[in-house]
């Protein structure tokens, strides 16, 4: 059995909320159930399965997120290989396994003990009272959060010995974390026993992959330069004058999905919970000049100069409020995103039917992360010489929090939060009596910030335009595909007979 989740952006706590540690104990209550359920057979009889792999699909720990980096003047983009940025990235990591030691140690107990299972009889049954365990295998592949991994070179070895002896990780810490899957045989042979191609996804977004995942990328630069720097600077100047649930809100951005929303999110943010003009007008101009910085950077103009679409050009009508759009600005940028990446929406299941892995029909399922949204998309149906070959995609979601943009009235630029906690399982043979895969995805819902809240809608905006309150009548049919029974009435005012075939 291979387990798969990914993006839980663990940080060392100088930034946004991170998912509770409760959420992995219930992570090892779920791999539980599921190796119970594995064992399984299309037979009908119960055999323990022999291992279950677990594989952690990037963006675990979360370096970038991280504001050390405003304390420093080491850059990631500046030097990859410089001494003092291994330093950095060591106390930054250090960090981060001391801040989620309790998080971490669920891995570590599973790697150690594995999930228990009622022991096998002769006869085909579980035994009643008694467990025996399954090993558990956990590799690490990186993304584009936690790309320090995959850097070669004695400094980075001695992080990884500490991320594998935290996590409890099978991967080897002496060479690179694979951030793709040849990169490691051993994962490899896993993935492929499973008939399944995964990788975190980052080589599809063009903010945040730039073709070498052992160099930094615009994203990187957003993060540090602009998201970090903004939270810091409104503590610092408007601390005093914002309210606390604004103070509270502006604290989450990194929690927006895509992160070029966070305007946005400001905006509505500010319009809900702040009741002075001059302060909102403060923070959006304070967020702007950082914009201005951002897109001064050398990093990012060198980018204006070779690039084959207007990619900053795009990034001062989505960063800025200034340049921003009267109507439709959200619904601009998220179009904006999609056509950078050649596609229609906002899923990366186009990007899948180009895989050699999709296309040689050697993989089943080819699975990304890095969206931070959970999907199953069906791709294709192969029917030859009496086999069926079902292809899909799978995003393996994320493990924290999300906001979401309603779809009411998205000039407001209203949000809702949620933890989410995502997994995809795979089986082979005839585990899980035969069943391919299994998908969960739990959602917990956050309440609203228990402080006044200033903005009230207008009334002609608290329900969908041009929308009847109530159905005045529904008419009753059967459905297109229903066999009409005798003598019931068409909506014709005819009498439909009972056919056969």
């Amino acid at each position: 059995m291979l387990v798969i989740i990914s993006d839980l952006h663990l940080t060392d706590g100088t930034s946004g909320s991170m998912i509770s540690p409760g959420a992995f104990a219930l992570l090892r209550e779920r791999l539980e159930d599921l190796a119970l359920g594995a064992s399984q057979r299309r037979d009908g009889t119960y055999r323990p399965i022999d291992r279950v792999d677990l594989v952690l699909l990037g963006d675990v720990l979360d370096v970038i997120r991280s504001t050390r980096w405003l304390g420093s003047r080491i850059r990631p983009w500046d030097e990859p290989a410089s001494p003092g940025l291994a330093e950095l990235v060591n106390q930054i990591t250090n960090d981060t396994l001391r801040k989620n030691q309790d998080a971490l140690g669920v891995f570590r107990d599973i790697a150690q003990q594995g999930v228990a299972v009622p022991a096998g009889l002769a006869n085909g049954r579980p035994a009643g009272g008694v467990t025996e365990p399954v090993p558990v295998r956990i590799h690490y592949m990186v993304g584009n959060h936690d790309w320090f991994y995959h850097l070669p070179g004695p400094a980075y070895n001695q992080m990884r010995r500490q991320v594998a002896l935290h996590l409890g990780l099978a991967t080897s810490p002496e060479a690179p974390f694979p951030h793709e899957p040849w990169e490691s045989n051993e994962l490899l042979q896993t993935l492929r026993r499973h008939k399944v191609f995964a990788r975190h996804g980052d080589v599809y977004d063009p903010f945040n992959f730039e073709g070498d995942r052992n160099a930094s990328s615009l994203g990187d630069v957003i993060v540090i330069e602009l998201l970090n720097r903004f939270g810091r600077q409104v503590q610092e100047q408007l601390g005093e004058d914002l309210p606390a649930s604004a103070l509270a809100g502006l604290r989450e951005i990194d929690n927006i999905r895509p992160l070029l929303l966070i305007p946005v999110w400001i905006d509505g943010l500010l319009e809900r919970s702040c009741p002075q003009p001059a302060v909102r007008k403060e923070v959006k101009k304070i967020w702007d000049n950082l914009a201005d910085e951002f897109l001064d950077h050398p990093f990012v103009r060198h980018r204006d100069t070779w690039c084959p679409v207007d990619i900053v050009d795009g990034l001062q009508k989505a960063l800025k409020f200034s340049r921003r759009l009267s109507v439709g600005w959200a619904s601009w940028i998220a179009q904006w995103i999609c056509e950078l990446r050649g596609a229609e929406s906002g899923s990366y299941f186009h990007h899948a039917l180009t895989e050699q892995d999709f296309r040689n029909r050697r993989a089943k399922h080819i699975v990304y992360g890095h969206t931070h949204h959970s999907e199953v998309v069906p791709l294709d149906a192969s029917y030859a010489e009496g086999y069926t070959l079902h292809q899909a995609y799978f995003n393996s979601g994320t493990w924290r929090r999300v906001y979401e943009q309603t779809q009411l009235a998205p000039r407001e630029h209203e949000f809702i939060a949620a933890d989410t906690l995502s997994y995809l399982a795979f089986f082979k043979d005839d585990e899980r009596k035969g069943r391919p895969y299994e998908t969960w995805t739990g959602t917990l819902g956050i309440s609203p910030y228990a402080t006044p809240q200033y903005r009230f809608d207008a009334p002609e905006t608290s329900r969908a335009p041009g929308q009847p309150i109530s159905t005045p009548s529904v008419p009753l049919r059967a459905p297109h595909f229903a066999i009409p029974l005798a003598g019931v009435r068409t909506a014709g005012g005819g009498t439909a007979a009972v056919t056969s075939t």
